[in-house]
């Protein structure tokens, strides 16, 4: 993406940004210093980048979908309900949360470029919240049943993107 800045007298305090094409044009007041102005554009740059990735989950939101469907059939006998399962860009210490309350489950779409079974065991890990929100003995029996949990944990682990809960 090409960055243009476009500075103004009179702009005295406001900062914006806007993508057009493929283009991303800050505005900046033309008081600020080089290195209040780097501070800025690099903070834009990485709002554009974000932006740009949320567009493209559409289509992986579809896929986690029809997954959590099947999952739930297989390990919950099709009983769990939820309001809404969705990829998130903004989650990058976690791969996953579940409000049980508000039946919404958030992935971190950094999973999407992960092993297969590395993304189910999250998807069967949040979908285990809805029963038991904690990680206490009950919860992990149901995680358990998946046969790639303890490779998943572990692949997570060394990726430093999971704690050992568990124990």
């Amino acid at each position: 993406m090409d960055v243009r800045i476009i500075k103004s007298e009179r702009r005295k305090k406001m900062i914006g940004a806007k993508i057009v094409g493929q283009e991303l044009r800050i505005y900046l007041p033309n008081r600020l210093s080089g290195e209040e102005e780097k501070k800025w554009v690099d903070k834009m740059v990485k709002w554009a980048e974000g932006r740009k990735r949320k567009k493209g989950l559409d289509e992986h939101n579809e896929e986690l979908k029809k997954l959590a469907e099947e999952i739930n059939k297989q390990y919950f006998g099709g009983k769990l309900h939820w309001n809404s399962i969705e990829y998130v860009t903004n989650q990058n210490k976690i791969f996953g949360s579940c409000t049980s309350r508000k039946g919404t489950i958030r992935i971190s779409d950094r999973l999407i470029t992960m092993p297969n079974w590395v993304r189910n065991y999250v998807v069967i890990h949040e979908l285990a919240h809805l029963v038991f929100p904690d990680h206490a003995k009950h919860f992990w029996k149901i995680v358990n049943q998946y046969k790639f949990t303890e490779r998943a944990r572990g692949y997570l682990m060394a990726s430093n993107m999971e704690t050992d809960e568990a124990e």
